[in-house]
């Protein structure tokens, strides 16, 4: 976990698709299903049921209210690099350079 440290172990993962969705519609996507499956947002970084991120979308950069892409600490996240890595070791994230060069930088 990240902040706070004092929660259940969870999983992570990631996961690669194609959609017609723009980055916002996709992210609105997400937060319905993490409402679906119980997650009441409360504590920053605080237990909760799930947390699904938008990661990269493509090569796009996205900065608006309550959207960036890619995501502001990915490439500071060796649990969300190293599942991409898996997916894609050469994956450019934009601004940033490829995954397995992120990853190996990670202490």
């Amino acid at each position: 976990p990240v902040g706070v440290v004092d929660q259940p172990e969870f999983l992570n993962g990631a996961l690669a698709l194609e959609t017609s969705l723009t980055p916002r519609e996709l992210l609105d996507v997400l937060l319905r299903v993490e409402r679906e499956l119980g997650r009441v947002r409360g504590e920053r970084w605080g237990p909760r049921t799930i947390d699904l991120d938008l990661l990269v979308y493509g090569d796009e950069t996205v900065d608006e209210p309550g959207l960036r892409v890619p995501h502001p600490r990915l490439h500071e996240r060796r649990f969300a690099l190293e599942p991409l890595a898996e997916l894609e070791p050469e994956l450019e994230i934009p601004g940033l350079g490829a995954v397995s060069a992120l990853l190996a930088a990670v202490e």
